[in-house]
């Protein structure tokens, strides 16, 4: 069942305004020092605010992407399933991807501690 108000709801929901609004600073301040986060359009991973940064800026150098969460739920083992919106669309406003996806959040001490790109239920 979705659950649209807790902690850890409020602190995904300002790390993807952050996102959105390009504001890297804040959304690296509530990550943990040691944050694993997917390269989503390269593959692989990255570690710590600083690689994070720099992907993050390659990634807004090549294409624009836009990420709306559209429902959370909390899940038995404490993480966090986010469905949602993505739209990518190339430096000239060209679409690329339309999509519902899933980003599963591990929230430790008040911070991100990983993010994963996952299949979302079919019932979502």
């Amino acid at each position: 069942m979705p659950d649209n108000s807790s902690p850890k709801i409020e602190l995904l929901r300002a790390a993807y305004a952050a996102f959105n609004a390009r504001d890297i600073d804040t959304a690296l301040a509530i990550m943990t020092p040691d944050v694993a986060w997917p390269k989503a359009f390269k593959g692989g991973f990255v570690h710590g605010p600083q690689e994070v940064r720099a992907y993050w800026t390659e990634q807004w150098d090549e294409i624009n992407p836009h990420v709306e969460p559209t429902s959370f739920h909390l899940e038995d083992d404490g993480r966090v399933l986010v469905n949602v919106h993505q739209v990518v669309r190339d430096l000239t406003g060209n679409l690329l991807a339309d999509e519902y996806v899933g980003h599963r959040f591990t929230i430790e001490h008040g911070l991100i501690r990983s993010m994963e790109v996952c299949p979302l239920p079919s019932s979502s």
